[in-house]
């Protein structure tokens, strides 16, 4: 009987299985490198892309804050010349306003009645002064409310007291003055023309 020796043979073929692992470990370690250095690359691309856009966006972003902070100041410049141009047009449009309060008053005044005071806030006016009767300050107040330039007036105090050894009533009250408004861009109404106003007389 023959005897044949397989160990070489089996020898020869682990060697070769171990050469073939180590060629596809290496394979496979190579592989796994490159896809590695790809997505690396692949993602370092994308953050420096990112960081590219954030850093865009940041500078788009100064800009518009700059362009903010220069509307914020031309609106603060556009209201500021808003607010003075409607303090002159205020100024011209009441200019002649003590005129037609003086000249009011005087026609608007029953005989009787004297005035010792007039002080003015905006549009509301107060006076004070003298009458010989209670009924010559309502006669006063009537007068005033039918006037096309004066208006509300409220009587804030009246008494008695004594002037020049004559018994009289000092009176205190207040009145607006009636301004033209804008008549939804048609144009504002003209005021009443004083002068033209009759007086009411006690």
């Amino acid at each position: 009987m023959m005897r044949i020796n397989l160990l070489p043979h089996r020898e020869e073929k682990r060697k070769l299985r171990q050469k073939q692992f180590g060629i596809l470990a290496g394979i496979t370690v190579a592989i796994g490198l490159v896809v590695a250095g790809f997505l690396w690359f692949a993602f370092d691309s994308q953050i420096e892309n990112q960081k590219g856009r954030n850093q865009y966006l940041n500078d788009e972003i100064v800009k518009l804050d700059k362009q903010i902070d220069e509307i914020k100041k031309i609106r603060e410049e556009t209201a500021s010349l808003l607010a003075k141009k409607q303090v002159v047009e205020g100024l011209q449009s009441n200019r002649s306003e003590p005129v037609y309060l003086l000249d009011q008053l005087l026609r608007q005044l029953p005989e009787g009645l004297y005035l010792k005071s007039i002080k003015q806030t905006g549009i509301k006016i107060n006076v004070t002064g003298y009458a010989q009767s209670n009924a010559r300050v309502s006669a006063f107040m009537r007068n005033i409310e039918a006037s096309p330039y004066l208006e509300n007036p409220n009587l804030l105090e009246i008494k008695a007291v004594t002037v020049n050894s004559q018994r009289a009533n000092e009176f205190s009250l207040d009145f607006a003055i009636k301004r033209a408004k804008a008549d939804d861009g048609k144009g504002a109404p003209k005021k009443a023309d004083p002068a033209k106003t009759p007086g009411k007389k006690a």
